[in-house]
């Protein structure tokens, strides 16, 4: 196997955008262990750069991620695997930025449960997505499942966490698990023209929106969560220069936080 087939999680930043690449193309962009332990470090550094806005995180070539490498679970062991799964899991769902799922060919398993725990997910025509516990017997986590719950419902979590079985961009679409299905030549960019978006938008307004989104906690750590909110929203200059911009018929140029852009 060359130095480029080896399986590896590969990053490249423009213009505001992180592209987190899943690469092990000999298994379909299935996660190692080793791939799964790095996730959180990598996402961690990310969140740590300014220059970050948004994050796209897809497969090498004509895949997402056909899930964890089950092979290795025979060497680690499947308690393992699965807490290294759930980990890096809950380290994307906390990442700070807007996340967007490019999704082509088969989003499996873990992959799948990287998929949701992004922000969004856009897919090529012709995906294919499937959580697969049931079929080799895995008590499918927690809190894995009520996020699948709270994306797409009780009624299409059982169906997908019971069965096993794959499902196509259209029942995706319908159900919520995916937000937008292009044609698989046009997929990358949408993705791009989409993140760019994103970038440009008020960091502010999102991370304050993903945090409500996500749920605050009861009593008073949720309501000193909102406090916090208004606090940022009035010392920053995110309205004024929002508000200014649209008179002046001209392009936002949101600062927060810092002055850096």
């Amino acid at each position: 196997m060359s130095q480029h087939a080896q399986p590896a999680l590969s990053v490249a930043v423009e213009d505001g955008v992180a592209t987190l690449t899943i690469r092990n193309p000999a298994k379909r962009n299935a996660m190692t262990p080793r791939m799964w332990r790095r996730l959180p470090a990598v996402l961690e550094q990310l969140a740590a750069e300014e220059a970050v806005r948004v994050l796209v995180l897809t497969g090498e070539g004509d895949t997402f991620c056909s899930g964890a490498d089950i092979s290795a679970l025979r060497e680690d062991g499947a308690e393992e695997a699965r807490g290294l799964a759930a980990a890096a899991e809950e380290a994307l769902a906390a990442f700070p930025r807007p996340t967007l799922a490019a999704v082509r060919g088969h989003c499996v398993g873990g992959g799948c449960q990287l998929a949701v725990a992004c922000d969004l997910r856009f897919a090529a025509e012709g995906a294919l997505f499937g959580i697969t516990p049931a079929k080799l017997g895995i008590v499918y986590p927690a809190s894995a499942t009520r996020r699948l719950v709270s994306l797409v419902g009780p009624a299409t979590a059982k169906y997908l966490l019971f069965s096993g079985e794959l499902i196509g961009t259209g029942r995706a679409l319908r159900t919520g698990l995916v937000d937008e299905v292009h044609p698989a030549g046009e997929l990358g960019a949408r993705v791009a023209e989409f993140a760019r978006l994103l970038a440009s938008r008020s960091r502010l307004t999102q991370a304050a929106a993903k945090e409500f989104a996500n749920g605050l906690p009861d009593g008073p750590a949720g309501r000193e969560r909102e406090a916090h909110w208004e606090r940022e929203a009035r010392e920053s200059r995110e309205a004024a220069e929002g508000v200014a911009a649209f008179l002046e018929r001209r392009p936002p140029v949101f600062t927060w936080p810092g002055t850096d852009g």
